[in-house]
């Protein structure tokens, strides 16, 4: 039997970051970026008003209240010919040039809104509501550096400073295969001895999360034959692949039957709890990475969560291709098998200024709904049997969107 660290050292020394290629911006959200984005022109580009109001020269306004003439306006777009003399303004919309002569911005608000004339009853400070030319960033700085995430206000900026593509290490692309004769697809009326298959969908939508494109395969029944043909029909659109179910040593776990006998895949007993049967090793004429997890569906979720989401964050060429962990003190006692990692299902709250987690669920490795209340995952380490209430255990947090 391997540690948990043996084995997750193994996946990490056979993975690596994609290589970089140029894609569109819509393309690259939620890639990792490939090299540094530097500003071409200053941001803004030009000075312009930050506020609907009247462009003026403050030197009129030494005394207010105070009445101006109007001598047009000035839309957001190409920079208008009109200018602010003595005893003028303009009015002026957000983001519209300058025009030529004015110091400050009146904001709509401390006036009486006049279009030929306008009161005006308060006075700005030179440079009031005035977005001045490379305030923000200046031409030849880096906006964004090589290693960025690229979320929706990474992509604006790089559009803003002028970028259409970006070079960036491209998203995964995952192929999730459920394999046994007894699933059937969601929804199904069951028949006794089915079950719906949860496995493929819980790991694709997984992969998605942890910033890859998954692809997920139609359920495959234990035939050997139907498994390898599936690998090699898949292996043309994959960068990694994953399997559940199949992995253990019943008489009709094909999935290590079949893989056993392709590239480098080994199976091993990992010292954990769920998750103890793990295949992994490489396929088909690119080496392209497999994972074989077991079928419980909690067993799945958690060597997703131990193993595989970090080589698929090692594949981004992410720095942090770990879960955020945390120390928590648990609620009651937790209890785990000599000689094995457990990964508890918790919830983890603030209470009385600290972490506190309480279990959501026992420990098999079926209970899916405790999974799916878990908002995190307590470790209990291999050499411990008993955390007892009130102790300290480290947490690793799951992600829980909407909450």
């Amino acid at each position: 039997m391997r540690s948990v660290d043996e084995h997750l050292a193994d996946v990490l020394s056979v993975v690596k970051p994609l290589h970089p290629l140029e894609v569109g911006l819509l393309d690259a959200h939620g890639c990792i970026l490939a090299e540094d984005v530097v500003a071409a022109a200053p941001l803004p580009g030009f000075d312009n008003s930050s506020m609907d109001g009247y462009a003026v020269r403050t030197a009129d306004l030494a005394q207010v209240p105070t009445v101006l003439p109007v001598v047009g306006d000035v839309a957001a777009g190409p920079a208008s010919p009109l200018r602010v003399q003595p005893g003028l303004c303009v009015r002026i919309m957000t983001g519209a040039v300058m025009p030529i002569g004015a110091d400050a911005v009146v904001p709509v608000e401390w006036t009486d809104g006049g279009i030929a004339q306008v009161r005006i009853d308060r006075r700005p400070d030179v440079g009031a509501y005035v977005r001045r030319t490379g305030e923000e960033v200046t031409a030849g700085e880096v906006v964004l550096k090589t290693g960025s995430h690229l979320g929706s206000a990474q992509i604006g900026l790089a559009a803003a400073v002028g970028r259409a593509r970006l070079f960036v290490r491209p998203r995964p692309r995952v192929v999730v295969v459920s394999t046994g004769s007894e699933l059937v697809e969601a929804g199904t009326p069951l028949q006794p001895g089915q079950l719906p298959d949860s496995n493929s969908l819980a790991l694709t939508t997984a992969c998605i999360e942890a910033g890859a494109i998954a692809y997920r395969v139609g359920i495959i029944p234990d035939d050997g034959r139907k498994l390898l043909d599936a690998l090699e029909d898949q292996l043309v659109r994959a960068d990694l692949l994953v399997t559940s179910g199949g992995v253990s040593v019943g008489a009709y776990d094909v999935v290590k039957e079949v893989l056993s006998r392709l590239g480098t895949v080994g199976f091993h007993k990992v010292a954990m709890q769920p998750g103890m049967p793990q295949g992994f090793g490489t396929i088909g004429p690119d080496s392209t990475p497999v994972f074989a997890l077991p079928g419980n569906p909690v067993s799945a979720l958690v060597s997703f969560e131990t193993f595989v989401r970090p080589a698929l964050r090692r594949m981004l060429g992410a720095d942090q291709i770990a879960r955020p962990m945390l120390s928590a003190e648990t609620s009651v006692d937790l209890q785990s098998p000599a000689g094995k990692r457990s990964y508890l299902r918790v919830w983890l709250e603030v209470r009385d200024g600290k972490y506190v987690v309480a279990p959501v669920s026992g420990p098999g490795s079926h209970l899916v709904v405790g999974m799916a209340r878990a908002n995190a995952l307590a470790l209990v380490p291999e050499a411990v049997e008993q955390i007892p209430a009130g102790s300290a255990v480290q947490v690793m947090l799951l992600e829980r969107r909407g909450q």
